[in-house]
């Protein structure tokens, strides 16, 4: 696909920020692969399992997102801890076009019409509504190839979301041959219009050092806009690089600020570490009843360092009552998961045969849920 010229006309966008239609906060791009900066060290504290693994990063509606998980508001703060302000509302539709009103209805062949006359009339929207349809293959066959293409008319006619979904794309080599390089501008143009996931991504390619020159100083600046647009992936990314000291100064409490943004905003990754934080006290009050809380929404959305967490909260009564059976219930859904804990597994060879038949029957009926929701 020759998309190499589009990108003269996008280095000039102005940097006004973009209005975007309420669908825009349903089809963007998953974030590059990151590499994450050091996570804290651990400390002998109750729980102690090994540290979280990476943040794979937000995940696309309906491509493997988390379950939505009912449960109870957060229990209040025991003493004084750090705030955790919520983060920033989505952005408001922009218009109420026709073809965006179908596609939030679910009606995507009539959207599918009404972007293609809008488009063949110039409308740029238009030809980024076109691309996600094909890209998901809602109401069509997917496409990858022709997402790419409309994608990138819509870029080239100064859309913003166009030029963040074929920059990623770009440097995926999602649909288009792999070009980090032309990628990186199409997500540096949408970057500069303002789009808080563009700058997100942007940064990221900064920290590896791929299709821009490594610059830790120029991500952390880039990462600290996005989260301040109240992005959750950008607010624990930019908490990991505060504990890192990655492009900036170390500071634990600006750490734990943002970590607990991103926890409070349900970041699943960033809920099992804001835990670890409250445990410790690590830039924040210590406070195992609030830990234990988020260790135990992150097992339920299925994360398996969450629910090892939580079981070793129920294991030692930490931040919880002590309960074997059911700390021996996650345990086995962390296991397979691939969290193993051998102290865990002693505990659980100690009960009894009712016990342990009870914490078997639990797992799998909760695996049984998980796969209908």
């Amino acid at each position: 696909m020759a998309i190499g010229a589009l990108v003269v006309g996008l280095a000039t966008m102005a940097t006004a920020h973009a209005q975007t239609s309420s669908w825009s906060q349903k089809v963007t791009p998953e974030p590059i692969e990151k590499r994450q900066p050091a996570a804290p060290k651990s400390a002998k504290s109750a729980p102690p399992p090994a540290a979280p693994r990476a943040a794979p990063g937000p995940a696309i509606p309906g491509k493997g997102a988390p379950r939505a998980v009912k449960t109870t508001a957060a229990p209040a703060p025991s003493a004084k801890p750090s705030p955790i302000p919520q983060a920033t509302a989505a952005p408001a539709k922009a218009d109420n076009d026709p073809a965006y009103t179908a596609f939030d209805l679910g009606k995507y062949l009539t959207a599918l019409k009404l972007a293609e006359e809008a488009a063949a009339k110039g409308e740029p929207q238009a030809h980024t509504l076109i691309g996600r349809i094909h890209a998901d293959g809602l109401g069509v066959p997917q496409d990858q190839v022709v997402a790419a293409k409309w994608y990138a008319k819509a870029a080239e006619l100064g859309d913003v979301e166009g030029a963040l979904a074929v920059g990623t794309m770009l440097v995926q080599g999602r649909g288009v041959a792999k070009d980090v390089v032309l990628g990186a501008r199409y997500l540096e143009a949408a970057a500069q219009r303002g789009n808080p996931l563009a700058t997100y991504n942007l940064a990221l390619l900064f920290l590896a050092g791929t299709g821009k020159p490594e610059n830790p100083i120029r991500a952390f600046h880039l990462m600290e806009y996005s989260a301040e647009q109240g992005l959750p992936a950008a607010q624990y990314d930019l908490g990991t690089l505060y504990t890192s000291g990655t492009g900036t100064t170390a500071n634990i409490f600006e750490a734990a600020r943002w970590i607990g943004r991103a926890a409070a905003a349900g970041y699943v990754d960033a809920e099992v570490e804001y835990g670890i934080l409250l445990f410790k006290g690590h830039g924040v009050t210590a406070d195992e009843l609030r830990g234990a809380w988020y260790f135990r929404t992150a097992a339920e959305k299925g994360n398996a360092v969450g629910q090892n967490r939580y079981a070793r909260c129920l294991a030692h009564g930490a931040g919880v009552e002590m309960n074997l059976v059911e700390a021996v219930k996650w345990h086995l859904l962390a296991k397979q998961g691939g969290v193993e804990d051998k102290s865990l597994d002693e505990i659980a060879a100690k009960l009894s045969n009712a016990d342990r038949l009870a914490a078997e029957r639990a797992a799998f009926a909760w695996r049984e849920q998980a796969l209908l929701n």
